[in-house]
């Protein structure tokens, strides 16, 4: 199950009367000065961060250990998401917590992708990477180019994602029903598509203390949701 936490965000949940509507207010310089090497200082760390977070689902596919203790790697996660919150201001040491969670959460991805892999089952993991880039690229386009504003939906992503969480507790420890799983995943899609758009555009509009926080925030939607469309093309290409 992936990983979100909201909590850093400084996000805008209303826009206020004196402000500009979204759209123009990023055609008017928001790409100018501080902000254009903000964004760029993001993306950068975003791409860095999904390289270290490759290496670690690679290196991780070697160590039977992981799985055993996958729990364990889950609740470390957690910890550096939160660790990442409280060292944000702290240059150096907020970029270590940054790459030492993408490490982390590549160890964590291991036992799902290795699962696939060891079944055969490659071309799963490589059609639902394509498809989760291309969905990321897309929807990250969309967001800067559009009229509308989503950084109003904050607080509905949240509370879909606490639903989200519960829901896949429960199966996971409880119901364990493949179905459920589906329609946990297929709705996790969706809700982490809209992450994207809401991101990206907190991101350009410079809502964000610090290129880390954007980058962790892009770097979670994006596992989250290859996590999601690996799960949906697995269980769907399952012949039992």
């Amino acid at each position: 199950m992936g990983l979100y936490d909201r909590d850093y965000v400084k996000s805008r949940a209303t826009t206020p009367a004196n402000e500009k509507p979204f759209a123009e207010s990023a055609s008017e310089g928001a790409y100018s000065g501080d902000l254009a090497t903000f964004i760029k200082q993001t993306y950068q760390l975003f791409a860095g961060s999904l390289l270290v977070g490759a290496a670690g689902a690679y290196v991780g596919m070697g160590i039977p250990a992981i799985r055993e203790y996958y729990w364990g790697f889950v609740i470390l996660e957690f910890a550096l998401i939160f660790g990442i919150g409280f060292a944000r201001n702290k240059p150096g040491l907020n970029l270590m917590m940054l790459f030492a969670f993408a490490l982390v959460s590549g160890l964590t991805m291991s036992v799902l992708v290795g699962h696939f892999i060891n079944a055969g089952a490659s071309g799963v993991v490589a059609n639902a990477f394509i498809l989760t880039t291309v969905a990321f690229g897309g929807l990250s386009i969309f967001a800067m180019n559009t009229e509308r504003d989503f950084t109003t939906m904050g607080k509905m992503l949240f509370i879909t994602l606490i639903v989200i969480i519960v829901a896949g507790l429960l199966n996971a420890f409880w119901l364990h029903s493949p179905w459920m799983q589906v329609g946990i995943a297929s709705i996790s899609a969706i809700l982490f598509s809209a992450f994207i758009l809401y991101d990206t555009q907190n991101i350009i509009q410079g809502n964000y203390g610090h290129p880390v926080d954007g980058a962790l925030a892009l770097y979670l939607d994006f596992i989250n949701l290859f996590t999601s469309l690996l799960q949906i093309l697995g269980i769907f290409g399952d012949e039992d």
